[in-house]
């Protein structure tokens, strides 16, 4: 087999680049470090019918994306997260279901010296097994331990290592002894790019929940506002009328105004005794909810009443 030269390797790359971002809406811009080529051959067989991954270097991705601006401006936002080891996962299916392919297919790794910790590590209590000769290794960690039974036993879990912290000679070496692997590696998504949009991938995390309550406690915000600066809007508004009728029963009440909706304050005033006879009459419907009500209650603790979401209720 014949293989192609280098011009044609490029052009040929460089076509492939462009058709990938013509026929692809979506992609990850993903970090390759610590990836093996072993492990880079499993992330394609796992993404095949879903995905497609693209590597290569830096400038050449830069030179074809700048070269296919002219057709696709949006391009041009995925030009300052090119650096580093990045490659491109080109998706025409559900981000979200690429991502979890790509966090299933993450290998264990043990601690090298000079590599940089991308979790916390924590030794657990436990007895290492090692004899008392292996001491030093504890202490120059500063890590409490006894001796037990012969054997060096820590006392309590100990981080060790946090992310972003280099790997020492010690930590390598003792993590090693204590056949602990720490780290996983796999691609490691940077940003995702959508239909010319890019953001960062804490987005997919977002669910329809999240974004109702947000807005829910948006207008909620409005609402107090609203009425504090007596400044009426759509949020404020149904408060603001429940405010001004509690106050025209409250006039109604003292006073010798009729209407329909004051007529039921204005008889329970008069003859207090009526509040016996309300209280007497409910209470036997009340002992035949009380099942009923005892099967709704953990429902109503999780759902809130829509005027308390608000932050008021109805006669506030």
């Amino acid at each position: 087999m014949v293989r192609e030269n280098k011009a044609t390797w490029k052009a040929n790359y460089f076509l492939k680049v462009v058709t990938y971002l013509d026929e692809y809406p979506k992609c990850f811009i993903v970090g390759a470090d610590n990836v093996g080529s072993k492990q880079m051959q499993q992330i394609r067989i796992s993404l095949r019918g879903l995905a497609v991954v693209l590597m290569g270097k830096n400038t050449m991705m830069r030179k074809a994306i700048k070269g296919h601006l002219e057709n696709n401006q949006a391009l041009d936002r995925i030009l300052p997260h090119i650096r580093g080891n990045v490659g491109f996962v080109f998706t025409k299916g559900d981000l979200n279901e690429v991502r979890e392919k790509l966090l299933q297919n993450k290998v264990r790794a043990p601690a090298r010296a000079g590599a940089i910790a991308p979790c916390e590590v924590i030794i657990p209590a436990q007895n290492t097994g090692l004899g008392p000769e292996k001491t030093s290794f504890f202490q120059a960690l500063s890590i409490p331990t006894k001796i037990s039974k012969g054997t060096i036993e820590i006392i309590n879990d100990v981080p060790i290592l946090k992310p972003g912290d280099k790997v020492g000679a010690s930590e390598a070496t003792l993590l090693n002894m204590l056949n602990i692997s720490p780290f996983s590696y796999g691609l490691v998504i940077e940003q995702v790019y959508d239909s010319g949009s890019i953001f960062s991938p804490n987005i997919l995390d977002i669910k329809p929940e999240d974004l109702r309550a947000k807005f829910q406690q948006g207008v909620a915000n409005v609402a107090a506002l609203s009425l504090a600066m007596g400044y009426p809007t759509i949020a404020s508004a149904p408060h603001s009328i429940a405010n001004g009728f509690k106050n025209l029963l409250a006039i109604a009440a003292v006073t010798d105004v009729e209407f329909k909706q004051a007529e039921t304050v204005k008889e329970f005033l008069k003859d207090p005794s009526k509040f016996a006879a309300a209280a007497a009459a409910s209470a036997p419907a009340a002992s035949a909810a009380a099942p009923a009500a005892k099967a709704e209650a953990k429902k109503e603790e999780s759902e809130p009443e829509s005027d308390d979401d608000m932050g008021f209720g109805l006669f506030d």
